[in-house]
């Protein structure tokens, strides 16, 4: 389930955030090929075991003599490498002329071992992961892969937000520069119910059968897409989009886009429980503070104050605490106000000169 990409490809303008990049080259697939990281058997924080597991990922740019201008950069919730290419090239958000990118696709996105690909743990056979453990497997393609010992950015967006911070907590002096981009450090009740009520739909499907059904679940992931679309943005949003006389075919768009069958099913579920288990500082039996005192590396925070799909306030929190700066997001867009409003030029500023970049607030002019 791509959630996050079916919203973008279903904005009447190009994402927002990349306005920044739109004139500028953006890099084709085939010029940043799929790679795979083999690793064999693959042991999790629970002591579970992924056997046969590899990681997807690409790369783009070059790395300089110092290996100093490597940036990783880790998309969505279901999101894939492939899905970051626009916004790397020449001059571009991530500026493939000065940064090396290696643009990875995390556990269970069907490109990396995945629930629906293995064919050792089919389905839910497929042990359960955590953030750390996709965190684990990005730091093993880096230091191991590609003899990587420090990193300049972690990027990542919403699900990739989380695991940006969670590279903060395990290994702290990895990198220079962290931008978690509508993520969190811990996922609320609010969360936590939105994400089970998803998954809860899914399995409530005729063809789920546990996850050995094999005929397309149009009802749990037409419900499951209902939800998320009510999450992804705000209620002034939908109601600026959508009449009530175009409800009906608003509706029925929105549970086409949810297609899928169990196996699909099985990977959306494991990386929605993935995202549940998220408590960046219980991991470690520590507070809120002193996660934020390990922080080593310039954190750029991204939040949204309309954010109902990863409620803010953790990592409003957080950044209090570490004494990052925040840029607010005030945009009915809610979860995807990075879609809507023009951010890449802050993020290329931050990449190159983290000093000159403070607390500010980016406005919709359409709000």
């Amino acid at each position: 389930m791509r959630s996050l990409a079916r919203f973008l490809a279903g904005l009447l303008i190009f994402p927002a955030w990349a306005t920044y990049a739109i004139a500028q080259t953006r890099t084709k697939a085939s010029d940043a090929p799929e790679q795979f990281a083999e690793f064999g058997d693959f042991k999790l924080q629970s002591g579970k075991v992924i056997r046969g597991f590899r990681l997807g990922y690409r790369t783009v740019g070059t790395l300089n003599a110092e290996k100093s201008n490597a940036v990783l950069w880790i998309p969505w919730l279901g999101g894939r490498s492939e899905d970051l290419l626009q916004y790397v090239g020449p001059a571009n958000v991530v500026d493939s002329g000065k940064y090396f990118a290696i643009l990875v696709d995390p556990i269970g996105n069907a490109i990396s071992s995945s629930p629906s690909n293995s064919k050792l743990q089919p389905r839910m056979q497929f042990p359960e992961f955590t953030i750390r453990d996709i965190v684990e497997a990005e730091h093993r393609l880096v230091a191991d892969v590609m003899h990587l010992a420090h990193l300049h950015a972690v990027i990542g967006v919403s699900m990739g937000g989380m695991q940006a911070l969670e590279w903060l907590a395990a290994y702290p002096d990895f990198m220079d520069l962290t931008i978690p981009l509508s993520g969190s450090p811990q996922s609320t009740s609010y969360d936590k119910l939105q994400w089970k009520a998803q998954i809860d739909a899914l399995e409530l499907d005729p063809n789920w059968k546990n996850g050995n059904g094999k005929g397309p679940m149009t009802r749990g992931f037409g419900v499951e897409s209902e939800i998320d679309s009510m999450n992804m943005t705000s209620p002034e949003y939908r109601v600026e989009k959508t009449s009530p006389k175009d409800f009906d075919a608003f509706l029925a768009e929105t549970r086409k886009a949810g297609l899928g069958d169990a196996a699909a099913a099985c990977d959306a579920i494991r990386q929605r429980q993935a995202i549940m288990s998220l408590d960046i500082p219980g991991e470690y039996g520590i507070t809120m503070e002193e996660f934020a005192k390990r922080v080593k590396a310039k954190t750029l925070i991204f939040v949204s104050p309309e954010d109902h799909m990863v409620n803010p306030a953790p990592a409003l929190y957080f950044a209090t605490a570490a004494g990052a700066p925040v840029v607010t997001l005030d945009s009915a867009c809610g979860h995807t106000s990075f879609a809507c409003l023009s951010i890449g030029p802050i993020v290329a500023q931050f990449l190159a000169d983290p000093a000159s970049v403070h607390s500010t607030t980016l406005r919709d002019p359409s709000k």
